[in-house]
């Protein structure tokens, strides 16, 4: 499939959808199972349940982010050597992490004058993207 501006989000319907549901429900229902066993003597074990959803939640979350925080530095030295490359020079100083990782879609013959409009212009991740002419694809993104 064609990658480009309107469809280069990438959902693993699996771990975002179904597992991002379960979780909620999963903690939303052991919430109501704590407040229910006020009145019994299951308060230990209510909370248990609530703590481990709690962490289940907690541990899906850094399990997404911690990856996607190394693939940006990634993305960041590799576009600053795209940069270097093409220019001499490496990449403007102006430019936020989000920028540079919008950039990554630019093929070489717009990256430079998209860096600068992005730098002068200030830019936001959505404008850059939807100023790409000839998305460059990133079919490999976590």
């Amino acid at each position: 499939m064609e990658q480009n501006f309107a469809n280069h989000a990438r959902i693993v319907k699996p771990y975002h959808l179904v597992l991002g549901f379960l979780l909620i429900v999963g903690l939303i229902g052991s919430i109501i199972n704590l407040v229910k066993s006020v009145d019994t003597n299951n308060l230990y074990s209510a909370s248990l349940l609530v703590l481990i959803f709690i962490i289940c939640l907690l541990t899906a979350w850094y399990a997404r982010v911690f990856p996607l925080k190394a693939q940006d530095r990634a993305i960041r030295a590799e576009e600053n050597l795209r940069h270097y490359i093409l220019t001499g020079k490496t990449l403007p100083a102006g430019l936020t992490l989000p920028q540079i990782i919008a950039l990554r879609f630019a093929p070489d013959d717009e990256f430079i004058d998209l860096t600068k409009q992005a730098v002068s212009q200030n830019l936001s991740v959505k404008e850059i993207k939807a100023a790409i002419k000839s998305w460059k694809a990133d079919h490999h993104r976590v």
